[in-house]
């Protein structure tokens, strides 16, 4: 079907920048929205940010608008997420995801393994 691989993660001090990528292989014709969620420990997955692979239609959680971006490269077959002004609470392992629906409500198709973020206060 769809792989996913991420990477990008690492450790970081509060108000820094880091930047994940998200490769996809594998059918990716298949691909209509790629995403980003997280899931700090003891906490749900959340949605962070989503992207359609066609028309660039972006969506944000409110708690990453400002800082984070996502953005994609449909020749590379990725999807990348610039976090600035990091902070503390963005600690969390990050999961790239993407989906045949567009800006799906829906869980999502596809997933990768996840990447850790950690921010030091």
């Amino acid at each position: 079907q769809v792989q996913l691989v991420e990477s990008g993660g690492g450790l970081v001090q509060a108000g820094d920048s880091l930047r994940l990528s998200c490769a996809a292989s594998g059918r990716t014709f298949l691909i209509r929205t790629m995403a980003w969620f997280r899931q700090a420990p003891g906490k749900e997955r959340e949605s962070v940010a989503a992207i359609s692979w066609s028309g660039g239609s972006t969506r944000y959680a409110d708690s990453v608008k400002g800082r984070f971006t996502i953005s994609r490269d449909n020749a590379k077959n990725t999807v990348y997420l610039q976090m600035n002004s990091l902070k503390p609470e963005d600690t969390a392992v990050y999961y790239c995801a993407a989906d045949r629906l567009l800006l799906p409500t829906t869980p999502y198709d596809y997933w990768g393994q996840g990447t850790q973020v950690t921010v030091s206060s």
